[in-house]
């Protein structure tokens, strides 16, 4: 039995094995009945979490190199302000790490937003405090891209730079849930077989996302990062 502590063997009596017979991941394919059972099993733990809500959660059906059928859960973003949980894959990138660059470059741009806040400013040094504080939410944000780095099925690896090409990578790429799953299954040698992403909680204050509906990868930030992964 498999020793990755995000990987969650079915717990159920059907014939899984007998189910996965013939299933190759693809993104096109209908919702595969082991990717509702891990969807099953993962809301019923949800269930009972009242701070998990209002967020977007991800199974991935996968094979060990055991031949060892089962899921990995995963969340977009941050859950409850914290980048792990026990059961979930873990970030890409974690950029909440103490004394890491992602904080001291934060509160840097903390201390400029006073300075130009402070009544003591004046006009001139105003302007130049904005330009610099624009220099450095550029230079922090570049940075962050290129601690993103992916592999997809054959070991090979990308950063979030190498992928988007010329154009800068939207806020928050790489942080979604399907990135991070196929991610924890290439560095952990398992064969992905189906995904399946839901929202859970209140919907969005534009309604898009409702609870309990299923929802194909974003395409803004997924679409580059998975063409890369399953290639």
């Amino acid at each position: 039995m498999t020793t990755c502590s995000a990987f969650r063997p079915f717990q159920t009596s059907l014939p899984v094995h007998q189910l996965a017979e013939g299933l190759a991941f693809s993104l096109d394919n209908a919702l595969h009945p082991l990717s509702l059972l891990a969807v099953s099993e993962l809301q019923l733990q949800l269930q009972h979490q009242e701070e998990w809500t209002g967020k977007m959660f991800g199974v991935l059906v996968v094979r060990t190199e055991t031949g060892e059928l089962g899921y990995l859960s995963a969340f977009s973003g941050k859950l409850a302000g914290e980048n792990h949980h026990a059961g979930f894959v873990p970030p890409v990138f974690d950029g909440l790490v103490e004394g890491g660059f992602v904080n001291e470059g934060m509160t840097r741009l903390t201390k400029i937003n006073e300075e130009i806040n402070s009544p003591g400013t004046d006009e001139e040094q105003v302007r130049l405090l904005k330009i610099q504080r624009k220099d450095h939410s550029v230079s922090l944000q570049h940075r962050i891209f290129e601690q993103y780095h992916f592999l997809n099925k054959l070991g090979e690896s990308k950063s979030l730079i190498e992928l988007f090409g010329y154009k800068t990578p939207p806020a928050g790429a790489g942080e979604c849930a399907g990135p991070k799953l196929l991610q924890y299954a290439f560095q952990h040698k398992m064969e992905p077989l189906a995904l399946a992403e839901f929202w859970w909680g209140a919907p969005t204050r534009s309604d898009h996302w409702k609870h309990g509906e299923f929802y194909a990868p974003c395409r803004e930030k997924c679409s580059s990062i998975l063409a890369h992964m399953l290639s």
